[in-house]
């Protein structure tokens, strides 16, 4: 395709992975990729490290070279990932990254503009009309979706001027009608890094003037991201001190939780790594009961562990999803675990998570006034509904071969392109 006569740009700006397409203008759309590997997935990653010539006196990558960046000097770095999943919460205002104040929208901006760098050219003349995925509910506690509408307007400000934001799960419903040969009434459900999120869509046949239409969508700020915090509460928060306690006066108390929580969340763990925080946890260090198993967090915070701890979750939850059981191996900051984990006991500490997902699907089905007989096809996306529970949920509901699968990872931007050559793309706006 030729980049610069592209009609319109679907951006997939995910949690874990960001996916860029672009439509031709005839019904086709392309992926476009990054490095010399031409790989279509860009890692939602950003690394920064002090440099006179970097923004701010700081310097920045993002995607897999951040992860470079990163492995190159991590004591002397700080790695970001997850970022996504603040875009919405009030709470969130900025990070300090070397004493220096980034707030949501700063690190999009260098995130997209790093993106663009790595795109070959394919992005440079970007066309007028962009659509930009954005989940039904945002992750966090009491998101707030205008504040998430502001943050992204921002961090969008230079990237696009004709920009229209669109449920995630709907542009996986454009891309998965372009397969469909006949009529039908579809339920998409996306299972990304922050939120899980569905759509009921009613196909029309090929050629109708309006191919889709939206009956309902609902979502829940579970996912991938919650399922790794599973895991590490189970393997590795125990060993960092979590259900321990600390001596007050003359009580002992439980040390508080809020520590374990951000630690075992990536948008909160890259953070911990300040001032303040090491000197508010070797104070409760001075007080605990196992001053070891708080030391060991120090050390996990302090030599940057963040990344190589939850890319051992990562390989043990792929590795699980092929496997009735897999080994979880960490080795870092003077911290050693390795577990043997059965397939079952992950289901069981993700078991209240799975029911909350389908309470949500329930209430897409409740809104759209249908019944799960009326599915007629249900197009499972996303890399975490390649988890084998989150599979046979489905099919006990619907029936195995009313599943369909395929480009779990790319379909959304596939479908955000493809809703750009609509004639009013307004019309799906969220």
């Amino acid at each position: 395709m030729d980049k610069a006569a592209a009609s319109a740009l679907g951006l997939d700006f995910g949690t874990t992975n960001s996916v860029v397409a672009l439509a031709d203008g005839q019904g086709g759309t392309e992926l476009v990729a990054f490095g010399d590997a031409g790989d279509a997935v860009f890692r939602s990653a950003l690394c920064f490290w002090e440099e006179e010539r970097g923004w701010n006196g700081i310097a920045h990558e993002a995607g897999p070279w951040a992860i470079d960046e990163y492995l190159q000097s991590p004591l002397d770095s700080r790695f970001i990932q997850s970022f996504k999943s603040v875009a919405a919460s009030p709470l969130f205002e900025r990070a300090m990254i070397f004493n220096k104040p980034f707030r949501f929208e700063d690190m999009g901006r260098l995130f997209l503009q790093r993106l663009v760098a790595h795109a070959g050219g394919a992005l440079d003349a970007r066309p007028r009309r962009i659509i930009v995925g954005r989940p039904v509910e945002y992750a966090g506690a009491r998101p707030d979706p205008e504040l998430a509408r502001q943050r992204y307007d921002a961090m969008l400000a230079a990237f696009g001027t004709e920009i229209h934001y669109v449920h995630e799960p709907l542009g996986a419903a454009h891309s998965y009608a372009a397969r469909l040969t006949e009529p039908a009434t579809i339920l998409v459900a996306d299972f990304g890094g922050g939120t899980t999120d569905f759509s009921i869509v009613r196909v029309a046949e090929p050629g109708s003037p309006r191919r889709c239409v939206p009956l309902a969508s609902s979502g829940i700020g579970i996912a991938g991201d919650r399922f790794d915090y599973r895991i590490v509460d189970r393997l590795v928060l125990p060993l960092l001190g979590k259900g321990s306690r600390y001596r007050s006066f003359d009580k002992l108390l439980e040390i508080p939780g809020g520590y374990f929580a951000d630690f075992g969340d990536w948008s909160r763990l890259a953070m911990m790594r300040n001032r303040r925080t090491i000197e508010e946890i070797r104070r409760l260090q001075r007080d605990a009961e196992r001053p070891d198993l708080i030391g060991r967090m120090i050390a996990l915070i302090e030599h940057e562990q963040g990344f190589p701890l939850y890319d051992a979750v990562g390989r043990l939850k792929r590795a699980l999803s092929s496997s009735d059981h897999a080994e979880f191996h960490f080795a870092g900051g003077g911290i050693e675990i390795g577990a043997d984990v059965r397939r079952a006991d992950f289901e069981q500490w993700i078991a209240d998570d799975l029911r909350r997902i389908e309470a949500a699907m329930d209430q897409a089905l409740a809104r759209a006034g249908v019944v799960p007989a009326a599915i007629d096809r249900v197009f499972l996306t996303g890399g975490s509904s390649l988890i084998p529970a989150i599979r046979a949920m489905f099919d006990r509901r619907f029936g195995e071969n009313h599943i369909a699968t395929g480009g779990e990872l790319t379909s959304i931007a596939h479908g955000l392109a493809l809703i750009g050559e609509e004639s009013d793309p307004a019309e799906w706006a969220a």
